[in-house]
């Protein structure tokens, strides 16, 4: 079994469910006591959010760069930033490692083709939802994304940093993602993008009407494909995993 390099922490409540799912996947299916050779590199997630703030992503390039780095050197096979607004530095983090970043776009572009999906609702950040690196990524797999109005998304991302990341699942958010949801419903949307690693904390499958692609769950399942020898997909392939689970019907 191959290692897992994980930079994570951002935040850690994500990151705990990042090794939960990837340690309940491999001994699903290897059985007995199995678990997954991971290593993790938690950074403080108040000194990322300062500088996302400040627009200061060539030091998050470097930040990220030398953790993925420092995983690849402790003995990692291959390295995951678990988050989904930090690829945004995916290029720099990779263009550092020897070994494969396995890009969470990636990830999700493949289960929504799986679904012969084409047209998605995303939920994220407003760095993801604003900024064209994560749709840009979608788009080459041909997968459109709709986003919403200005209040939507500083809606969205107040609740991911005021809330999620803090451990704070709120009845009334959950309601204001489903009325979101329900109106891209309208306009054609064929599924929906959890595109913040802390929206499954929120926001499960029962939840809504539209299929979720749960971001955190397709990553981490990623890993597990890499890690057992399933799926050996390097930055750019566009090859499916194994496993489609992390997709609501």
């Amino acid at each position: 079994m191959k290692a897992i390099g994980l930079i994570g922490g951002m935040s850690w409540e994500s990151t705990a469910l990042y090794y939960q799912i990837i340690n309940r996947e491999v001994a699903r299916r290897l059985g007995g006591l199995n678990s997954a050779p991971l290593h993790l590199h938690s950074l403080n997630f108040e000194q990322v959010a300062e500088r996302q703030r400040a627009g200061a992503w060539d030091e998050l390039a470097e930040l990220l760069a030398g953790a993925g780095r420092a995983l690849q050197d402790g003995g990692a096979d291959c390295v995951l930033i678990g988050t989904n607004t930090m690829h945004k530095v995916a290029p720099e983090v990779q263009a550092r490692l020897d070994v494969p970043l396995l890009h969470i776009a990636d990830a999700t572009a493949a289960a929504i083709q799986a679904a012969g999906v084409r047209r998605v609702a995303l939920l994220g950040t407003r760095y993801t939802m604003e900024q064209p690196f994560y749709r840009e990524h979608l788009a080459r797999h041909d997968i459109e994304c709709l986003t919403p109005d200005e209040a939507g998304r500083a809606e969205v991302h107040r609740i991911i940093f005021e809330e999620l990341c803090q451990g704070h699942c709120l009845e009334r958010s959950r309601a204001v993602l489903q009325a979101l949801i329900a109106e891209w419903q309208q306009q054609g949307a064929e599924g929906v993008i959890l595109g913040c690693t802390e929206l499954p904390l929120l926001l499960q499958p029962e939840d809504v009407a539209l299929p979720l692609f749960d971001t955190t769950r397709l990553h981490a399942l990623a890993a597990v494909d890499f890690a057992l020898g399933a799926a050996l997909r390097r930055p750019g392939s566009h090859g499916r995993p194994r496993s489609t689970a992390g997709v609501s019907p």
